[in-house]
Formats: C-alpha cells, structure tokens, sequence
C-alpha cells in the first residue's frame, strides 16, 4: 500500500489486497491539507 500525503490534490491507483491478493481500485482527494474522500473498490477478474 502507498502513502498519501497532502503534496497531492488528488490521486488514484490500483494495489493488491494484503489479504487476498486481488486489485483493488484506490481513490482520494485531499483539500486543505485534509482527506476529503476516500474511495476503493474491488476489480472483478
């Protein structure tokens, strides 16, 4: 997993799942130096 940090606006990746190993699709938007929305979702293989 990759740390995010108030140095991006806005930001979105896919990582693997620690647990399952499965993609997972991340997404977050920082304002003011704050998480404002945080976002994942699983990806169907």
């Amino acid at each position: 997993m990759r740390a995010f940090g108030p140095q991006c606006a806005a930001s979105g990746n896919i990582e693997d799942c620690e647990v399952c190993c499965n993609p997972i699709q991340i997404s977050y938007s920082i304002e003011n130096g704050d998480l404002h929305s945080f976002f994942a979702s699983g990806i169907d293989q």
